[in-house]
């Protein structure tokens, strides 16, 4: 029978009392030294809210030096309980003087007891743990945050176990008997699926890295990081029924969209809608709508050309420019974050300035009656609007050729005959017949002027002109730039261009979409065809017009123009069949080395782009040389596949490029890093070998 323990009770051996928790202390001979954690003291305060003190304290009367009680009690087992209800005191949960239910012991050394209770025990199987959590929810309808209250863990514990409960039972029991370790029981809890969870579970190779179980468990899945699931965004996704599968243990990035098919839908149903708001509000033709950019659709494309703005948006602009420029002088030295007020009209001014700076720039409306767009999903899950695509059979018809007479026609001032055959200049009199080389010219009346005069002499006289300007323009370096940019870029923007200039200079580009797939929905060729655009939009509309575009542009904007037009020249692609341009490529390098080309901004070594389409040994070596032998050998024992993705990932970040993506460093590079040595050396002397070291390794 349990009594209530007075100042100082009467107790017996083996007796259970209630003892006030002010007349606890822990016992010296208490076998743990090391204290018990906050985490822990947690929990249990939180089990004895919930539950009380399961498990009674073992206790035995402290003595003072002359043997007497002193009303105290020694606790030899249960200290992490005494110190779980002396939280909840200071928590104000209980009083201090809150009645614990404790037990006698007198007879047992108070030293081997608390050890023994520590020793002899053994803590429940984990998988045991997991289940009966996911039986809580189930059975109780308690959900995490009730659970974590009880059992004072956070709620994200809690449904770390209840997901690990909801495993396959077929791999719980393989996780009992030691076949698999927890990390790989966490991989396998990445789905609820246990169908799929066996069936990966069955077919894994002897290397069950928890990477690898993820991989296979979700590569029919489409990551949230991917630009399909960025575009629709996961709440979307979910209200229409798709599930995203998440990773309560390690960084997800936000998992994992499970229904493909749907993201794919829904991604095109956004599209559609946008598409019908461009061509409602601007008019085109058509529009078309892809999740991957059509880049072999064969259309000619018109971009934007330059408009005066109306009076009246001309004053908008000038009254908005002028307010924004009042504002920033009146606040730009202030040392407070701006009023609301006024942050609001910045951003007010900031977009006006933007609406009308947007119609500096506009469609020709017979294109745009013409053409078309396209709407798709952009690398970065934006969405991605090209205009001014035409048709071939919406191109404007070409003009009817002039009737001439005899049979003959008239093209562009060309007289063919009725044979299809152009007729030369010699053939082409007053009265249409020819005029023989061995026959004397007739007698000419005086001041006949209205013939024209034979090719034979339009072509000695052109000769001589062409000989003239190729000295003059050879002595005009300026205007030989002109020339140049004007040529390049007649062909470059205009259908046709090529007609249109005196240099037989001809620029082309390669299709690169030939030789990487994907290579142009990259940010890279974005960032290209966004250039290229602006460009465009500052052509004249007329090729005719042209030349005094770009003889009227400073000189930054017209080295700039040709710095754009002679890039789209550039071809550094090696063809196995190509053995007589060794020169060129060389070239090649001179040319990245002089703009110091860092491919490490634009292509990282993944199983798609480089590690799966080599050797294991060409994995080993990149690795080797990126990390060192250490972490080269731990992947060496790999298939080729899982070697792959292992060195996918130990290279991310690394900044690693095989030798055809290298660029050697500029000499002034260099240099400048050899003078930075030197004052470095110089002002920290005892890093002298360390940086030498670090220079001889580049």
């Amino acid at each position: 029978m349990a009594t209530t323990a007075n100042n100082p009770p009467i107790v017996e051996n083996g007796a259970t009392v209630f003892i006030p928790l002010n007349k606890l202390k822990k016992h010296p001979k208490n076998a743990r030294k090391t204290p018990h954690s906050e985490a822990s003291i947690e929990a249990k305060a939180a089990s004895i809210a919930a539950k009380g003190i399961l498990q009674n304290l073992v206790v035995e009367p402290e003595l003072d030096a002359s043997g007497e009680p002193t009303g105290f009690y020694l606790v030899s087992i249960g200290e992490g309980r005494r110190l779980a209800q002396m939280l909840r005191v200071k928590r104000k949960e209980i009083k201090k003087t809150e009645p614990i239910r404790c037990v006698i012991d007198m007879a047992n050394d108070a030293a081997e007891i608390s050890l023994d209770e520590n020793v002899t025990r053994e803590n429940l199987h984990p998988a045991d743990e997991f289940e009966r959590f996911r039986e809580l929810s189930e059975d109780r309808g308690w959900g995490a945050e009730e659970i974590a209250a009880r059992f004072g863990v956070t709620a994200h514990v809690v449904k770390q176990r209840m997901r690990l409960g909801a495993v396959s039972p077929k791999l719980l029991q393989v996780y009992r008997d030691g076949e698999l370790t927890l990390d790989q029981l966490m991989a396998f809890a990445i789905t609820d699926d246990h169908a799929r969870q066996e069936h990966v579970y069955e077919n894994l190779s002897y290397n069950r890295d928890p990477s690898i179980i993820r991989r296979d468990l979700t590569k029919m899945n489409v990551a949230a990081t991917e630009r399909r699931a960025v575009f629709v965004g996961a709440q979307v996704y979910t209200e229409a029924g798709g599930n995203i599968i998440r990773d309560l243990f390690t960084e997800d990035r936000g998992g994992f969209f499970e229904d493909s098919a749907l993201l794919d839908r829904l991604a095109i149903e956004k599209l559609e809608r946008i598409a019908a708001e461009v061509r409602e509000a601007e008019g085109w033709k058509w529009t078309a709508v892809y999740l991957d950019f059509p880049h072999a659709h064969g259309m000619r494309r018109v971009y934007p050309h330059s408009v005066e703005l109306s009076e009246a948006d001309a004053n908008a602009y000038d009254a908005a420019q002028d307010e924004f420029e009042r504002l920033t002088a009146e606040w730009e030295d202030a040392d407070i974050d701006l009023p609301p007020e006024v942050d609001a009209r910045f951003a007010e001014l900031e977009a006006e300035i933007e609406r009308i700076d947007a119609l500096r720039h506009a469609y020709d409306p017979d294109e745009i009656a013409r053409g078309g767009v396209f709407v798709v999903v952009a690398h970065d899950g934006e969405i991605r609007i090209e205009r001014g695509f035409i048709r071939a059979e919406d191109e404007a018809p070409e003009p009817e050729p002039e009737a001439a007479e005899d049979g003959e026609t008239v093209i562009e001032g060309v007289r063919v005959n009725g044979d299809g055959e152009i007729l030369d200049g010699d053939e082409q009199d007053g009265d249409g017949g020819e005029v023989s080389a061995s026959e004397p010219e007739p007698e000419e009346e005086a001041g006949d002027d209205r013939k024209p005069l034979p090719d034979s002499l339009i072509r000695d006289l052109t000769a001589h002109r062409t000989l003239a300007l190729r000295l003059a323009l050879g002595e005009q370096p300026d205007m030989a730039l002109v020339a140049v940019v004007h040529a390049l870029a007649a062909q470059t923007f205009y259908r046709g261009g090529g007609e249109a200039h005196c240099l037989e200079i001809h620029p082309t580009s390669n299709y690169l979409a030939a030789h990487a797939d994907g290579i142009e929905d990259t940010a890279a060729a974005k960032m290209l065809a966004d250039r290229h655009a602006g460009w465009a939009a500052d052509m004249p509309r007329d090729v005719a017009d042209l030349w005094r575009f770009v003889a009227g542009l400073d000189y930054a904007s017209l080295m700039a123009l040709l710095a754009h037009c002679a890039s789209l020249t550039v071809n550094v692609v090696k063809l196995p069949w190509e053995t007589s341009k060794r020169c060129a490529h060389e070239t090649a390098d001179k040319l990245a080395t002089a703009v110091t080309l860092d491919m490490t901004a634009h292509w990282t070594p993944t199983v798609r782009t480089y590690l799966g389409r080599v050797t294991k040994a060409h994995i080993l070596a990149a690795v080797r040389e990126a990390l060192g032998d250490e972490a080269a050998e731990r992947i060496a024992d790999k298939k080729k596949v899982e070697m792959a993705e292992a060195a996918e990932q130990l290279l991310a970040g690394i900044g690693w490029l095989p030798p055809v993506l290298r660029t050697e460093r500029p000499a002034w590079l260099a240099e400048q890093q050899s003078d930075a040595f030197a004052i470095n050396t110089e002002i920290v002397p005892e890093a002298r070998n360390d940086a030498h070291f670090a220079i001889a390794a580049e």
